[in-house]
C-alpha cells in the first residue's frame, strides 16, 4: 500500500510517502510560501524521489485540521482533486492525533498541543487503548485552562504530553507538579505528514476511509480559528 501525507494545519507543513509500514521521502515547508504553489511541486518531488509518481499512490492522507483556514483548504481542496482525478481513496486524520502518535509508550494518556495564536492552542487529549482515543474533543484554549483540564481528567495518572511548542505549557507553575508527578514533555516532529500517513495506513487497512464529499477541516469553533490565524504573516 502507497500512501501521500499532506499536513498543511500551520506554517510547519510537511509532505510524506510511506509503504507497506515505511517511511519513504519526505518534505518539510520550511519558507513562507504560500501553500497554494508549495503544496504540488513538494508532492511531486517526494514521488519522484522515491521512483514515483503523484497518480500513483493508493491512498491520499490529509491533515484536517486544526489549524490556519487558508493552509488546511489547500490541503483538503487538492486531496479531492486528486482522489477525484486519480479514483484513489482518501483518509482525513486530525493532526492533533497525529502529533500524539509520536508520545508515549503506547500506554496512558496523551497531551498534544501546538499554537493557535493570540494567547491560546489547540489541544487535544488521547488514551491509548490498543490504538488511540480521543478523550476530549480538539479546542482552542488558553494553555493554563488546558493543563488544568488534563489534570482534572487525569488526575495522578501520568501524561505524556507532545509538542511543536512545548513552552507554551513548561513555563507555566502548575507544570511543575505535573512534572515532579511523573509527566513527561517531548517535542514534536516537524514531519507530521509522517504520523498521518502512518494513521492512515492503518485505517486503510480497516477499511476505514473517508468520502470525499465528506472530507472537510475541523476548524475548531471557526470564527475563533480565523481570528487567530487572520494576521499571522506566516500563514500558508
Amino acid at each position: 500500500m502507497l500512501i501521500l501525507g499532506i499536513d498543511t494545519a500551520d506554517p510547519r507543513g510537511s509532505v510524506a510517502l510511506r509503504r507497506d509500514g515505511l517511511e519513504l521521502t519526505a518534505a518539510l515547508h520550511e519558507a513562507s510560501e504560500d501553500y497554494s504553489s508549495w503544496v504540488l511541486p513538494a508532492a511531486q518531488r517526494v514521488c519522484r524521489e522515491a521512483g514515483y509518481s503523484v497518480k500513483d499512490p493508493d491512498v491520499f492522507a490529509v491533515s484536517t485540521g486544526p489549524g490556519s483556514f487558508t493552509g488546511l483548504r489547500v490541503g483538503l481542496t487538492t486531496v479531492k482533486a486528486w482522489a477525484e482525478v486519480y479514483q484513489k481513496q482518501v483518509v482525513g486524520v486530525s493532526r492533533l492525533e497525529a502529533m500524539a502518535s509520536f508520545a508515549g509508550d503506547g500506554s496512558g494518556y496523551v497531551a498534544a498541543f501546538y499554537d493557535a495564536r493570540r494567547g491560546h492552542i489547540f489541544g487535544g487529549l488521547y488514551r491509548w487503548n490498543s490504538r488511540l482515543e480521543a478523550v476530549e474533543p480538539a479546542a482552542v484554549i488558553a494553555p493554563s485552562e488546558f493543563l488544568a483540564r488534563v489534570s482534572e481528567i487525569a488526575g495522578s495518572a501520568r501524561v505524556s504530553w507532545i509538542s511543536l511548542d512545548p513552552e507554551l505549557v513548561t513555563q507555566l507553575d502548575p507544570w511543575k507538579r505535573r512534572s515532579s508527578s511523573g509527566d513527561t514533555m517531548s517535542a514534536s516532529p516537524l514531519n507530521l505528514a509522517k504520523g498521518i500517513a502512518e494513521l492512515a495506513e492503518q485505517r486503510a487497512k480497516r477499511g476505514e476511509f473517508t468520502a470525499v464529499l465528506s472530507l472537510d477541516a475541523n476548524y475548531v469553533r471557526r470564527s475563533d480559528a480565523e481570528m487567530m490565524w487572520k494576521d499571522s504573516a506566516a500563514d500558508g
